[in-house]
């Protein structure tokens, strides 16, 4: 046998999908590890025509599970992200929308007892450190993935997920504000540097001459508008102490514009050398969490709600995504206790998935 058998679930988990594996069946050693992704994912080829990739950054995303090295945790999902072309995995960051379907391979692995009606996965995000509790629906104590809920993006309808995200202030770099400022300038572009879920750079799309109602078509094809938003995440992923930002996909990029169609405000979120299709999971809580902020780039875009938890709408390029954040203002932004989405995610594939032998033997 020339090729080495890894056991996998292949997930649609929101609006990314990938393969889903137990990472007591891959390498320790994070050098060979990141060789096995990307020899499994066909990174290297802009259709990943020799691994189960999709050719576009939401389709190279993997997801490792294991049992929780955390008392209050029910699994560790571990997360790679892939790149399309360049054979790179950046292991930084973490994927809200993948982490949608964290839940139900966990029962689909044995890693979780499902229980009769509903099953809550309390999820340990090893790359952040951010703690998410996953309410899968399992009647009769089998994971359903039918249902009536649907999230723009995807087609159809599937089960309802509720994701409940907690501890996701300062994951990557240790603080809500990495730089210290609501806002800074980098290249003569004002933007605020936070983290929230994400680290990531936020600016006003009139900054760079766009409306924020680009389709994605349209923000991919603008080479002048990438080459001048890759200048000012690189200058402000070093002000916020991020290493290596030119060859990382963290800090991402964000672009805030008002709302046109009955949204809190309308936004495009970068991966981030690719316009997003729709809306990262933790993107979407970052970038509400700038629009609750008095005094970011946000100011003027949007009216702020007085209520608490807030519910902001964002307007995606495909869609709306909404996000339950429960805050309170502070004199240094604001006190973030949880953030609340509903996401849908379906089982696609099982079996095994190959790599070389010259790979990994094992």
């Amino acid at each position: 046998m020339t090729q080495t058998a890894i056991p996998f679930l292949f997930m649609r988990g929101g609006t990314s999908r990938g393969p889903y594996l137990k990472r007591s069946d891959l390498p320790e050693d994070r050098d060979e590890l990141a060789r096995v992704l990307v020899a499994m994912v066909g990174s290297g080829h802009p259709l990943n025509i020799d691994g189960i990739g999709g050719g576009n950054a939401v389709t190279t995303k993997v997801a490792m599970l294991s049992q929780s090295a955390d008392e209050w945790g029910d699994v560790d999902y571990f997360f790679a992200q892939v790149s399309v072309e360049d054979g790179q995995v950046d292991f930084k960051p973490t994927c809200g929308n993948i982490l949608t379907g964290v839940g139900p391979a966990a029962i689909e692995m044995g890693l979780v007892a499902p229980q009769n009606g509903e099953t809550r996965v309390n999820i340990r995000a090893v790359n952040t450190g951010a703690r998410v509790t996953a309410t899968v629906q399992t009647p009769n104590g089998a994971v359903a993935y039918a249902g009536d809920a649907s999230i723009d993006g995807v087609p159809g309808t599937a089960a309802p997920i509720s994701l409940q995200f907690m501890d996701t202030i300062g994951g990557a770099t240790g603080a809500f504000l990495p730089t210290g400022n609501l806002v800074d300038t980098f290249n003569g572009i004002s933007v605020t540097c936070m983290d929230v879920a994400m680290p990531m750079v936020i600016a006003r799309a009139d900054s760079f001459g766009l409306s924020g109602y680009e389709t994605v078509e349209d923000l991919n094809d603008n080479a002048d508008f990438f080459a001048t938003m890759e200048a000012v995440r690189i200058s402000a992923g070093e002000a916020m102490g991020i290493k290596d930002v030119a060859k990382s996909v963290t800090p991402k990029f964000g672009l805030l514009a008002p709302a046109r169609d009955g949204g809190t405000i309308a936004a495009r979120y970068f991966m981030p050398w690719k316009a997003h299709p729709t809306m990262a999971v933790t993107g979407a809580q970052c970038l509400a969490s700038c629009v609750l902020t008095p005094g970011t780039v946000a100011d003027g875009l949007a009216a702020r709600s007085n209520n608490r938890p807030a519910t902001v709408t964002l307007e995606h390029a495909s869609g709306q995504i909404d996000v339950l954040v429960d805050y309170e203002l502070t004199p240094d932004g604001i006190d973030l206790r949880s953030a609340g989405l509903v996401r849908t995610a379906r089982l696609l594939a099982r079996g095994e998935v190959m790599v070389p032998k010259t790979v990994w033997s094992r």
